[in-house]
């Protein structure tokens, strides 16, 4: 039986993508980036009109035939308005509960099943605080599990699921997780955490996140875990080029969506690539060719004679070491290596350069297009991503991978389901 949800700090939707692929109902998507409202939005056209028969309508924008405004008119206003901008803090949250009960009353919703989200992680990472002055003491995205809480607190979801980087452990030295533990139980939440992997998803990525569970308590039951489906030896067998072997070759700078090869079998099998999928945001950002000679070092060092070396940047000819910081993100030029089974971690800083995500092919000497990303973070082709290069590529940086999001979806379903049978 369908879930209904709500989804703040939605991003792009990773998360939600995973509950909506297993036919789960969105009540509302909370986000406050404009680029990433209108992706949740075109998102919600491309279901609608998939499901209605009308895919060819949604293709034709991804083809530029259509405006974005004929596309959403294409579809209810009903749908498009479960996407709400808005910066959530504490003086805004009236309002903001106004609006989602307005469209649960236009959607018939009584209740809400499952509450999802993850903050800005920026707050947690051990990247962020490294960066910041003061360990990032006294940002306010610190506080903003505060705010789920309230929502938990507002629609009382039988179960949520919170998502955020692995840094949450130790920010604060764990007293921002054990602060957010005890409110989300004051909230009426028996709840537990796991580190999940996204490998074990079928994700192509060595992506490691902190999911927290939690269901409504009920006195006298041991809240248990969900079980969240593996893979398996299913996807083992596949590299990253399998990801990457469809796309036409680009030089910095160029744009190319045509397909220049048939579906590999992952993409087949992951459902990244379809049949009837046109192909977007194949685009490379410009790059100097000072960069590019160090993405030929970067390149040669993991392939030359098969060695798999990463290569530091004080490894580097000293004529291309510009950079006078010779002690910290020595790895800040890395490149995706085809020949393993898992690329590294995505990240929002691929937004500012692509220095630490390199295409293996020496010939090309550029950094991943903006599809080449989406497709490491699982996204399928048919994800179309508003604004330029560079707000698609936060997007995705920020994203949860929806192949690792519908597992998850999975087995808060499932733990639903046998409660209801129980």
């Amino acid at each position: 039986m369908p879930l209904t949800y709500i989804d703040i700090f939605a991003g792009a939707g990773g998360l939600s993508e995973g509950f909506v692929r297993n036919g789960h109902i969105p009540v509302a998507h909370v986000e406050m980036k404009k680029e990433a409202c209108l992706t949740l939005k075109t998102r919600n056209c491309y279901y609608y009109l998939k499901n209605n028969d009308r895919l060819e309508d949604y293709n034709r924008y991804l083809r530029n035939e259509i405006t974005r405004e004929e596309l959403y008119g294409m579809v209810p206003h009903e749908i498009l308005d479960t996407v709400i901008q808005e910066t959530m803090n504490e003086n805004g949250m009236p309002a903001l509960f106004d609006t989602i009960d307005a469209l649960m009353d236009v959607q018939n919703v009584e209740n809400i099943d499952v509450l999802v989200g993850g903050p800005p992680c920026q707050a947690y990472s051990l990247v962020g605080r490294a960066r910041s002055e003061n360990n990032m003491e006294g940002d306010a995205r610190n506080f903003l599990y505060q705010l789920y809480a309230d929502v938990l607190e507002r629609y009382h979801p039988r179960m949520f699921v919170f998502e955020n980087v692995l840094g949450l452990k130790s920010a604060n030295n764990g007293g921002y997780l054990a602060d957010m533990t005890e409110r989300f139980r004051q909230a009426g939440y028996d709840l537990d955490m796991r580190v999940l992997t996204a490998s074990n998803y079928g994700v192509l990525q060595n992506r490691k996140r902190v999911i927290l569970i939690g269901k409504q308590h009920e006195e006298g039951v041991q809240f248990e875990y969900p079980v969240i489906p593996e893979v398996g030896d299913v996807f083992n067998e596949y590299v990253v080029d399998d990801l990457l072997a469809d796309l036409p070759a680009l030089q910095p700078g160029q744009v190319n969506n045509h397909y220049a090869h048939d579906r590999t079998d992952y993409l087949r099998e992951s459902g990244i690539r379809s049949e009837e999928d046109i192909l977007t945001w194949h685009e490379a950002r410009p790059t100097r060719e000072q960069d590019r000679e160090i993405y030929r070092h970067v390149i040669n060092a993991w392939y030359q004679n098969d060695e798999r070396r990463r290569l530091r940047y004080t490894d580097l000819p000293e004529d291309l070491c510009t950079h006078k910081n010779r002690t910290a993100f020595l790895d800040r030029f890395k490149v995706v290596a085809g020949n393993i089974h898992t690329s590294q971690t995505m990240v929002a800083h691929i937004s500012k350069d692509g220095h630490y995500f390199i295409h293996p092919n020496l010939e090309q000497a550029r950094s991943l297009s903006v599809r080449e990303a989406a497709r490491i973070q699982s996204f399928p082709d048919n994800y179309y991503f508003e604004g330029g290069r560079t707000a698609a590529l936060l997007q995705i940086g920020n994203a949860v991978p929806p192949l690792m999001a519908s597992a998850i979806a999975t087995a808060v379903a499932d733990t639903l389901e046998g409660e209801n049978h129980g």
